[in-house]
């Protein structure tokens, strides 16, 4: 009975994914999912994309967390539309919410999703995202990938943050790497630092590239 029920929701979850794709489609907006463990940088990460990509791509963000706007809040500080998800317990977001919060927000090139803290719980919940890109951090080990097979199967970029640590560590960002494509070769890799600006550039232009594609695949559609 259990296995029919998450049946049923992810099912519902799929639908309202589609719905969440043809209108992103529509509006030419390129989406990502941002997923990892509590503390592996996912905010800063996204001050870091929007002062980049400011004055150069139209973005919003929605933030989804357990409880607080903590997140969304220092966001805004940057002059970009961010929305709070209050999950109230939940350990991921759904497609309902993401629907829910779209007409919240002004419609833009790039929505930025920042996920619940958590590498099991979002998975196999699609969102609409054109791309799931899940980090990692030097902190957490070199088998994160190994341990959490899903979600790196499941996603199409990784991003290794915090690699200003390593000095201070006993892991390899290389091993990190080896273990994430073990599980998918086709994942794009990045290695970052919010503290150092650190591979900040080469993410923010496989944005941008993301944006341009898919704009002119609307326009060659159209």
């Amino acid at each position: 009975m259990k296995i029919d029920i998450e049946k049923r929701i992810l099912e519902k979850n799929i639908m309202v994914a589609h719905t969440i794709r043809e209108r992103l489609e529509s509006s030419h907006t390129f989406a990502i999912n941002l997923v990892s463990s509590p503390g592996s940088g996912k905010t800063s990460l996204v001050e870091r994309i929007i002062d980049y990509l400011h004055g150069k791509v139209t973005l919003s963000v929605i933030v989804g967390d357990v409880q607080t706007d903590i997140d969304a809040s220092r966001i805004r500080r940057h002059d970009v539309p961010a929305l709070q998800i209050e999950t109230e317990g939940g350990c991921h977001l759904n497609a309902a919410q993401i629907e829910g919060a779209l007409g919240k927000i002004p419609s833009s090139r790039l929505l930025i999703i920042e996920n619940v803290g958590n590498l099991v719980c979002p998975a196999n919940y699609d969102l609409g995202e054109d791309a799931k890109v899940v980090i990692v951090s030097p902190t957490e080990g070199e088998d994160k990938p190994l341990k959490y097979p899903i979600m790196f199967a499941n996603s199409q970029a990784i991003i290794i943050n915090k690699i200003d640590l390593v000095p201070y560590l006993d892991v390899s960002i290389d091993e990190i790497e080896k273990n994430a494509r073990s599980i998918n070769p086709a994942l794009v890799v990045f290695k970052t630092s919010c503290k150092t600006g650190e591979g900040i550039e080469e993410f923010c232009e496989w944005l941008c590239e993301n944006v341009k594609a898919k704009a002119l695949n609307k326009a060659h559609g159209s």
